[in-house]
Formats: structure tokens, sequence, C-alpha cells
């Protein structure tokens, strides 16, 4: 029988420290003796097949030779096997970046050449370019608010294990440009949409110290239902875990009220002018009799003027609504005229 022959290994390299299983391939691999890196013998090796063993290598540096000895001699080829050593990242720059990710960073240390992965807190980059053995690029990806364990990982191994470098993940402070619509009832219910930026994740939405049910829609709004509140300006907030944002108004309103209607009857056809007289009438945005609509001015809180629509004979109810909702209901009766 022939002395054994190494025709190849893979991987070609590993860490410094040793440890790394390797796959030898080659001929003549019964009754292995021995397996040897640059002459030290193998942590441990286990043959596959008369073409095929595995071998973890001793720690070592540099490049050494693979040799496999049997009982018919030791090979001669000269197939190779390189000790890498084990990168270090000492600095990320910038340090910070929003919780999104997406941020561009520069990872310095050393051995960074060959790297394979990127992580932050166990999550890949984006992205990463390898720039030379001792920067690398990469884009972080997103993260919850704090610190991120950096490592690079490389054939040497992974960098600083036991006191890896940290990137910190901030959420951006919630910014409110717009609230819609601006004013609602006193009573609460009413839907409004916050617009700004920042919004995601939100963990409170308040009217003063009211607090709101809300439903996260993107960054930028936030769909809310607003609580209960006395009558007048309350200042919106929105909370994240990156802060509280602006304050924007929002005017709460009272429902309105009818007390009279003057003159309280009046013809079937249309054009008769009434009196409505009440309260918290300013925001009027539709005065009905009977469901019809009709023309009106506000004159002030307590009176709004209406022209009333043609209608049959007989008692009709008229309702005024505001931005708070509708009032209660005043009869209005119409008459037929005299005919000749």
């Amino acid at each position: 029988m022939a002395a054994p022959t190494v025709s190849s290994i893979s991987p070609a390299q590993g860490a410094s420290s040793g440890g790394t299983v390797i796959t030898v391939t080659g001929t003549g691999f019964t009754g292995v003796a021995a397996v040897q890196f640059g002459g030290r013998a193998a942590t441990s090796f286990t043959v596959l097949s008369s073409t095929q063993l595995t071998a973890i290598p001793p720690s070592g540096t540099g490049a050494v030779n693979v040799t496999v000895t049997t009982s018919q001699g030791t090979s001669t080829q000269t197939v190779t096997y390189t000790y890498v050593a084990a990168p270090t990242v000492s600095g990320v720059t910038p340090s910070q970046g929003p919780v999104s990710g997406g941020t561009s960073v520069a990872l310095t240390g050393i051995n960074l050449s060959g790297a394979t992965t990127v992580l932050f807190d166990g999550n890949a980059a984006r992205a990463f370019n390898v720039l030379s053995a001792t920067r690398i690029v990469a884009v972080t990806p997103a993260h919850a608010p704090g610190a991120a364990a950096v490592t690079v990982t490389t054939p040497g191994g992974t960098s600083n294990p036991d006191s890896p470098t940290a990137y910190f993940y901030y959420a951006p402070v919630p910014s409110l440009t717009d609230i819609e619509p601006v004013s609602g009832p006193s009573a609460g219910g009413a839907a409004a949409t916050l617009t700004g930026s920042g919004l995601l994740n939100a963990t409170a939405v308040r009217f003063d110290a009211a607090a709101a049910s809300f439903t996260d829609v993107s960054d930028t709004q936030v769909t809310v239902v607003t609580p209960t509140h006395t009558a007048g300006a309350a200042a919106v907030t929105l909370t994240t875990a990156g802060g509280t944002s602006n304050p924007l108004s929002y005017v709460y309103l009272d429902l309105p009220t009818l007390t009279s209607v003057t003159p309280d009857q009046g013809p079937t056809y249309d054009g008769a002018v009434v009196t409505l007289t009440g309260t918290n009438l300013t925001t009027a945005t539709a005065v009905d009799f009977g469901g019809i609509s009709a023309a009106f001015t506000v004159l002030s809180p307590t009176n709004v003027t209406a022209v009333a629509p043609a209608g049959a004979a007989g008692a009709v109810t008229i309702t005024l609504t505001t931005l708070a909702g509708v009032s209660n209901g005043l009869l209005y009766t119409r008459i037929t005229g005299p005919t000749i």
C-alpha cells in the first residue's frame, strides 16, 4: 500500500486559538495514526473514509502544512492551513442612532479582514463592507432602545466576546404638527387624527391629564378617541420611549341646547325667518327642520337665525348641529294660509 496523500482541506483557515473543524481530502486514509498541523498533533480527528477525514487543529499562528500519517508513511504534499488571529472591534462611529436602524457606521479595530458577519446584539447588519483589516462600514439594523453589543466574526473567531463594543439605539422625541378635527364634544368619544413624526410605538396620548385610547397607524400618524373633558382648550401630547411631544391645542365644546324658536310657526312655503335661542351655538354646522336642511346665520353663542324650508302643514322638529354634536329639538308648526 502507498503512503497517504493530502489534496485539499476545507476551510483552509481558522482561529489561532484552534478548535475549527476542518475536512481533509486525499487518499490512503486507512489506519490513520496521526494528523498534524505544522508538526503539532490535531486535538482530535475522525476518519470518514479512505479519502476523507475531519480534524480539529490545535492553537497556532501563521501558515502551517497539514500531514496525515498511517502505517504506510506520512503525506508529503504541501497543503497549507492558515491560523487567523481573532478580530477586535475598538470603536463604532457614530456611536448612536435611531431605533429604526439604517445608520451607516464605521467599525474600527484589528484583524477585521475576511469578516463574514457583523451583528448588533445578534441582529445582522443590513449590509457591510470590509474596507481593510482595521475598518468596516456597516448599516445598522432596527433595534429596541438601549445599548447593543457590536461583534464581527471572521475565520479567526468573534470579536471581544467578553467585552463587546456598544452602539446605543435611541428613540427620537415625537413631534406633533396637526390634529384633525381641532375640536369635539366634552363628553369625549370623538375620533381624531394626530400627525407628526416619531409617533410609532406610542405609549400614551393625553388630553391634558386625561388618557386617550389610540392606534398607531404609522411613524407619522396616530388615530385617537378623545376622553371626556370639561369645555375649553386641552393640551394634546403623545409619548414614546423617546420622550413626550410638543403639545397641540384641542378645544372641547359642550353640546348645543335650544330653549326657544321665534316665531314657532309659519307658512308651508319657504322663506320665513326664525330666531333660535339657546347655548353653545357658535360652531353651528347645520340647522334641520324635520330632517330638511335650512340656511342659517350664527349671530352669537346664544342666537342663530334660520330660513324655514317649505314643507307640509303640521309640526316638525328643529335641531341644530355643532362640532360638539346635535341639540335637543324644538317644535315648529307650518300653517296652511287662507284661500280665496
